[in-house]
């Protein structure tokens, strides 16, 4: 499918910080700018989703605040929406990202749609399948939305393992790893250090929604730990509040140490001030956060969970340790505090392996082809 043939894809996501939300919204612009158009559905407009592109349209989900529920009640006015501007602009595809509440939503609307060409695209990032999927409250209906999608994808191998696990999808799960295309930087590295205060500071970097499956108190543990932390800094770009965490960071005496900014934009700016990514993650599917600075020549240091081994080679454009070793940890990042030379020649190998494998070039195509596949193939089994 090309510019020749455009397609009209609807994309429901998750508009805040997260690996979901900016590769959804990633991939909406590069089919954008591919000739296609896009059309997002949240309850917010995704934070790096540029709607002045030609071809994207966004189209806000009203959450219902009707005193008869003592919950708001999110899927189905999102099934509503799309439904209507699936009929209204005829949609070819729904591309799910997320399968709570979204590919349930995408079911919901295919089937109140007034055509029979739509077609479901679901893609799991992670907790939708290794959290949610486990809770008996969630996994009957997610097993449900996969096998009434046309077609499943997952952002690792992993991740595929587990769905596969944990579900019965009913048809092949297709990896088709993230990719990122990297923004300019607004700032100097010199700059951006020196507004910082940094210093000559070995600085780390690390950037998530702080939701608990990331582990933020293995964090600061492993840096508290370091022998040379008074040679270190820890960026923290936060997709939430990181309130919670200010007791530890005071607890572990890294006041000194710890710099946190919320939603800091562009992220290129805080990454290319830094010198190496943490991640300390219980699982992770993929981490996108991590090939955000490979592109810019920075390794990470991580926990071995999960996609990251499929992300990163380990010993080679990045360093990986046993889950909740921050001891381990701890004395990669002293390694590297006295061997900054590794840190940088880890950056090139990281930059390298980025652009051989996870660019959009790469990438976009293989969803191309997935949805091509979907049109094809016509209905799941009912």
């Amino acid at each position: 499918m090309n510019s020749e043939n455009p397609l009209k894809i609807g994309i429901a996501c998750y508009p805040l910080v997260g690996g979901s939300g900016i590769l959804a919204s990633a991939l909406g612009m590069e089919l954008a700018a591919r000739g296609h158009e896009v059309h997002f559905f949240s309850y917010a407009k995704p934070v790096r989703l540029d709607t002045s592109l030609p071809r994207i349209h966004f189209h806000a989900v009203a959450v219902s605040k009707y005193k008869l529920f003592e919950y708001a009640d999110y899927t189905l006015p999102l099934a509503v929406k799309i439904a209507e501007v699936a009929d209204q602009v005829h949609l070819d595809i729904i591309h799910a990202h997320y399968a709570v509440p979204h590919a349930t939503a995408a079911y919901i609307a295919k089937r109140m749609a007034k055509q029979d060409r739509l077609r479901i695209v679901t893609t799991l990032h992670g907790t939708d399948t290794t959290l949610l999927g486990r809770d008996p409250n969630y996994r009957r209906a997610i097993e449900y939305s996969l096998q009434h999608s046309d077609r499943v994808t997952t952002v690792s191998d992993s991740l595929r393992r587990d769905t596969e696990e944990i579900f019965d999808v009913g048809k092949p799960v297709e990896v088709i790893h993230n990719f990122y295309t990297p923004g300019q930087a607004t700032s100097t590295r010199e700059r951006m250090r020196k507004d910082l205060e940094l210093g000559d500071c070995f600085t780390l970097f690390h950037a998530s929604n702080l939701r608990s499956v990331k582990r933020i108190d293995l964090l600061l543990e492993s840096v508290a730990r370091c022998k040379f932390r008074s040679r270190l800094k820890l960026i923290v770009l936060a997709g939430n509040s990181f309130e919670e965490f200010e007791g530890k960071v005071r607890e572990l005496g890294l006041e000194s140490t710890v710099i946190v900014r919320q939603n800091g934009y562009p992220v290129e700016d805080y990454i290319e001030a830094s010198d190496l990514g943490i991640y300390t993650s219980e699982t992770e599917s993929f981490c996108l956060s991590i090939l955000e600075g490979m592109f810019l020549g920075k390794a990470s240091l991580a926990f071995r969970v999960g996609g990251i081994p499929e992300v990163m080679e380990e010993g080679v454009s990045g360093l990986l340790c046993d889950f909740g070793n921050c001891d381990e940890m701890a004395a990669r990042i002293d390694e590297l505090v006295e061997d900054p030379a590794r840190a940088r020649a880890l950056g090139l190998a990281a930059k390298e392996r980025a652009v051989e494998r996870f660019t959009a070039e790469k990438i976009v195509p293989k969803y191309l082809a997935c949805y091509e596949q979907a049109l094809l193939e016509g209905a799941p089994v009912a």
